[in-house]
């Protein structure tokens, strides 16, 4: 791991003591820094989350990723700067039943003065940007609002999304082993129905705003305005992840998304 190259990719010249407040520093320039993405698997490459080819693509090749690979190089990090984060599997829940979600997410959580706080670095559109205690506390930041709360014997994050929590993902919070995500990274990168197999689906925070995309769909939101767009071809994705993502990838002007048939 070369965290000074790591370091520089986020931005992050500040403390590098373990504390709370480079904790969460760090968690937010990761996230704001990173843009979160699957292209890849629509290209048909495949996705490899060993820490050396996620640096290369993460860090070196200034790309974007999804929670395996977000997670895998925070918890790198975080080890290297004297934290001991512990790597968990959770269910999404956001759009399923839990009895229909597998355990193909992945998030961390560091324990620290007597607390313990989770860190989902790759979740996507609605994930947090700040540690979220395992106190039930809600955790204001900007507009956005979540909570990690207890139910059916589990911890299950909830972000306010108009005006009510509801939940996006859940978990037992034991720890996991690396096979644990090489599994379930097989799956969500080659499964026929998964989400990421089927659908385009990308976030990141830009000087426009916080930007993400479903498919053609196109939402810019900058502070409380919420700009809604249909992106028309794949040249103008294109442009989009150069203006935005800050990498410029032509072979999406031959991407295939399952669920965009229609795309020239």
């Amino acid at each position: 791991m070369n965290l000074d190259g790591y370091l520089a990719r986020i931005h992050w010249g500040r403390s590098r003591t373990p504390s709370f407040e480079t904790l969460a520093g760090l968690l937010r320039a990761h996230m704001t820094s990173i843009p979160f993405e699957n292209l890849d698997v629509l290209l048909g490459r495949g996705v490899r989350i060993d820490l050396d080819s996620i640096y290369a693509k993460l860090v070196d090749a200034r790309r974007g990723g999804y929670c395996f690979e977000h997670g895998t190089l925070v918890q790198a990090a975080l080890a290297e700067l004297g934290f001991a984060p512990v790597a968990h599997a959770a269910r999404v829940i956001m759009l399923r039943r839990r009895e229909d979600a597998a355990l193909t997410h992945m998030v961390l959580t560091v324990s620290m003065a007597g607390r313990t706080f989770v860190l989902d670095p790759g979740f996507g559109g609605q994930a947090p940007l700040v540690p979220v205690p395992l106190d039930g506390d809600i955790v204001r930041d900007g507009g956005d609002c979540h909570r990690m709360v207890r139910r059916d014997d589990e911890w299950v994050l909830e972000a306010q999304i108009d005006g009510t929590f509801s939940p996006l993902w859940t978990s037992s919070l034991q720890p996991a082993m690396p096979i644990d995500f090489v599994m379930a990274n097989h799956f969500v990168s080659t499964f026929p129905t998964s989400p990421f197999v089927t659908n385009l689906m990308l976030r990141a925070f830009s000087k426009r705003g916080r930007v993400s995309m479903m498919d053609r769909d196109l939402t810019v939101r900058t502070g409380s305005s919420v700009e809604r767009t249909v992106v028309g071809d794949r040249c103008a994705l294109r442009s989009i992840l150069s203006l935005d993502f800050g990498f410029d990838l032509p072979d999406v002007e031959r991407m295939v998304v399952p669920s965009v048939p229609d795309w020239k």
